[in-house]
């Protein structure tokens, strides 16, 4: 069966740290993929502050 984790930060290394204990766990034949993606918007707030949004996709056959 195919499967998908999500993983959604405001900083990346919590990103990374985050997808690197769930691939810890996994088998290298299970992983067939990751995306990734970051978005960028404008703080509602403060005008001049920006809110980042790091996020990926872990597909794996589990």
């Amino acid at each position: 069966m195919i499967k998908v984790k999500l993983f959604d930060h405001e900083h990346e290394k919590d990103l990374e740290l985050e997808m690197n204990r769930f691939l810890e766990r996994m088998e290298e034949k299970e992983l067939l993929d990751i995306k990734y993606n970051v978005a960028a918007v404008q703080d509602q707030e403060d005008e001049e502050e920006q809110v980042y949004c790091f996020s990926a996709m872990i597909i794996y056959r589990a």
